[in-house]
């Protein structure tokens, strides 16, 4: 079993930064993903950027490369999303997701637990 809780949203202006956390709790297996999507109301939760655990892979979404980064500190159990030179359009809430390796990792349906979201918004 694996619990995830989101932290670090707020409201900020077009260009500003934020530091995202993911506190997990329960299996942190070798192998194991842990990813960041968002979501606006009425669309699908979107892939922004995932890790392997064990930190041997890290990837994002081509529509945050270069402003998004995506890490982790095994020993206080947290994923990290690092957004710098926020736009407007990331506005939305932030989750992170884990699952198991062996799928696609940007894949939404390839997650098996999700936290409860930290919110995100970004102003002109």
């Amino acid at each position: 079993q694996v619990q995830l809780v989101e932290s670090g949203g707020g409201s900020v202006q077009a260009g500003d930064s934020l530091r995202l956390s993911c506190s997990v709790s329960g299996s942190t297996f070798s192998g194991y993903v842990v990813g960041w999507f968002r979501q606006v109301p009425g669309q699908e939760r979107q892939y922004v950027c995932a890790t392997n655990w064990s930190g041997y892979g890290a990837y994002c979404a081509d529509s945050v490369k270069g402003r998004f980064t995506i890490s982790r500190d095994n020993a206080e159990n947290t994923v990290y999303l690092q957004m710098n030179n926020l736009k407007p359009e990331d506005t939305a809430i932030y989750y992170c997701g884990g699952a198991r390796e062996g799928g696609s990792w940007s894949d939404f349906y390839f997650y098996d637990y999700w936290g409860q979201g930290t919110r995100v918004n970004v102003s002109s």
